[in-house]
Protein backbone atom coordinates (compact mmCIF):
# COMPACT_ATOMS: atom_id res chain seq x y z
CA UNK A 1 0.00 0.00 0.00
CA UNK A 2 1.28 3.10 -0.89
CA UNK A 3 0.08 6.44 0.71
CA UNK A 4 0.45 10.07 -0.90
CA UNK A 5 0.25 12.88 1.62
CA UNK A 6 0.32 16.57 0.82
CA UNK A 7 -0.31 19.66 2.92
CA UNK A 8 0.08 23.58 2.88
CA UNK A 9 1.66 25.58 5.07
CA UNK A 10 -0.42 24.86 8.08
CA UNK A 11 -0.30 21.45 7.79
CA UNK A 12 3.23 21.56 7.44
CA UNK A 13 4.83 21.02 10.71
CA UNK A 14 2.75 17.71 11.33
CA UNK A 15 3.81 16.35 8.24
CA UNK A 16 6.86 14.79 9.34
CA UNK A 17 4.82 13.01 12.86
CA UNK A 18 2.70 11.47 10.01
CA UNK A 19 5.29 10.31 7.26
CA UNK A 20 7.09 8.94 10.18
CA UNK A 21 4.31 6.51 11.77
CA UNK A 22 3.23 5.40 8.45
CA UNK A 23 6.78 4.64 7.48
CA UNK A 24 6.87 2.86 10.99
CA UNK A 25 4.28 1.02 10.55
CA UNK A 26 5.70 -0.26 7.11
CA UNK A 27 3.93 2.06 4.89
CA UNK A 28 5.29 3.13 1.52
CA UNK A 29 4.48 7.38 1.47
CA UNK A 30 5.24 9.77 -0.96
CA UNK A 31 5.48 13.42 0.14
CA UNK A 32 4.03 15.83 -2.44
CA UNK A 33 4.53 19.12 -0.68
CA UNK A 34 4.84 21.51 0.80
CA UNK A 35 8.21 21.35 1.40
CA UNK A 36 8.21 24.67 3.73
CA UNK A 37 6.07 26.36 6.07
CA UNK A 38 5.73 29.55 3.58
CA UNK A 39 2.04 30.37 2.54
CA UNK A 40 0.49 27.99 -0.82
CA UNK A 41 -2.63 27.37 -1.86
CA UNK A 42 -4.36 24.19 -0.62
CA UNK A 43 -5.91 23.30 -3.19
CA UNK A 44 -2.70 23.17 -5.46
CA UNK A 45 -1.90 20.07 -3.18
CA UNK A 46 -5.06 19.18 -2.97
CA UNK A 47 -5.56 18.30 -6.37
CA UNK A 48 -1.62 16.91 -6.60
CA UNK A 49 -2.79 13.81 -4.03
CA UNK A 50 -5.71 13.31 -5.83
CA UNK A 51 -4.05 12.70 -9.04
CA UNK A 52 -1.61 10.44 -7.65
CA UNK A 53 -4.46 8.57 -6.09
CA UNK A 54 -6.33 8.01 -9.50
CA UNK A 55 -3.33 7.56 -11.61
CA UNK A 56 -2.17 4.31 -8.73
CA UNK A 57 -4.96 2.65 -8.23
CA UNK A 58 -5.08 0.67 -4.55
CA UNK A 59 -2.99 3.82 -3.06
CA UNK A 60 -4.82 6.37 -0.67
CA UNK A 61 -3.88 9.77 -0.44
CA UNK A 62 -3.36 12.41 2.86
CA UNK A 63 -4.03 15.70 3.16
CA UNK A 64 -3.45 18.52 5.65
CA UNK A 65 -4.27 22.34 5.94
CA UNK A 66 -5.73 24.31 9.29
CA UNK A 67 -9.10 22.91 9.19
CA UNK A 68 -9.21 20.09 6.77
CA UNK A 69 -11.81 21.50 5.25
CA UNK A 70 -10.53 23.22 2.01
CA UNK A 71 -8.44 20.09 1.41
CA UNK A 72 -11.01 17.43 1.39
CA UNK A 73 -13.73 20.71 -0.71
CA UNK A 74 -10.83 20.66 -3.69
CA UNK A 75 -10.22 16.85 -3.63
CA UNK A 76 -13.66 15.92 -3.89
CA UNK A 77 -13.89 17.58 -6.90
CA UNK A 78 -12.02 15.16 -9.17
CA UNK A 79 -14.03 11.79 -9.97
CA UNK A 80 -12.80 8.58 -8.15
CA UNK A 81 -12.30 10.93 -5.12
CA UNK A 82 -13.20 9.71 -1.35
CA UNK A 83 -11.80 12.42 0.53
CA UNK A 84 -13.15 12.43 4.19
CA UNK A 85 -12.09 14.79 6.64
CA UNK A 86 -11.96 13.17 10.58
CA UNK A 87 -12.01 14.49 13.46
CA UNK A 88 -10.92 11.30 15.68
CA UNK A 89 -10.80 7.49 15.77
CA UNK A 90 -14.61 6.73 14.87
CA UNK A 91 -15.22 9.73 11.58
CA UNK A 92 -12.00 7.94 10.41
CA UNK A 93 -12.86 4.17 10.92
CA UNK A 94 -16.38 4.71 9.43
CA UNK A 95 -15.37 6.73 6.64
CA UNK A 96 -13.00 3.62 5.61
CA UNK A 97 -15.73 1.11 6.61
CA UNK A 98 -19.12 3.01 5.34
CA UNK A 99 -17.62 5.34 2.50
CA UNK A 100 -14.56 3.14 0.98
CA UNK A 101 -13.00 7.10 1.63
CA UNK A 102 -9.65 6.81 -0.62
CA UNK A 103 -8.20 10.40 1.21
CA UNK A 104 -7.80 11.32 4.49
CA UNK A 105 -8.04 14.72 5.22
CA UNK A 106 -8.09 16.38 8.94
CA UNK A 107 -7.07 19.91 9.74
CA UNK A 108 -3.28 20.22 11.92
CA UNK A 109 -5.06 23.01 13.99
CA UNK A 110 -7.68 21.10 15.09
CA UNK A 111 -6.14 17.62 16.29
CA UNK A 112 -3.05 17.19 18.04
CA UNK A 113 -0.62 14.57 17.90
CA UNK A 114 -2.05 11.89 20.14
CA UNK A 115 -5.56 12.23 18.00
CA UNK A 116 -3.55 12.29 14.79
CA UNK A 117 -1.69 8.80 15.72
CA UNK A 118 -5.97 7.33 16.93
CA UNK A 119 -7.40 8.66 13.28
CA UNK A 120 -4.36 7.14 11.50
CA UNK A 121 -4.71 4.20 13.05
CA UNK A 122 -8.33 3.65 12.78
CA UNK A 123 -7.84 4.72 8.47
CA UNK A 124 -5.59 1.93 8.49
CA UNK A 125 -7.18 -0.78 10.96
CA UNK A 126 -10.32 -0.58 8.21
CA UNK A 127 -11.23 -1.77 5.14
CA UNK A 128 -14.76 -0.93 3.12
CA UNK A 129 -16.91 -3.36 4.25
CA UNK A 130 -19.03 -3.61 0.70
CA UNK A 131 -22.86 -4.60 1.17
CA UNK A 132 -25.69 -2.20 1.49
CA UNK A 133 -22.89 0.49 1.74
CA UNK A 134 -21.87 -0.48 -1.93
CA UNK A 135 -24.76 0.91 -3.70
CA UNK A 136 -24.35 4.20 -1.27
CA UNK A 137 -20.56 4.91 -2.40
CA UNK A 138 -22.06 4.39 -6.15
CA UNK A 139 -24.09 7.08 -6.10
CA UNK A 140 -21.44 9.57 -5.10
CA UNK A 141 -19.42 9.28 -8.23
CA UNK A 142 -22.35 11.08 -11.02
Amino acid sequence: MKYFIGTDHAGYEVKPFVIDYLKKKGIEVEDLGTYSGESVDYPDFAHKVAEAVIENPGSMGILICGSGIGMSLAANKHKGIRAALCHDYYTAAMARKHNNANILCFGARIVGLGVIESILDAWIANEFEGGRHERRVEKIDI
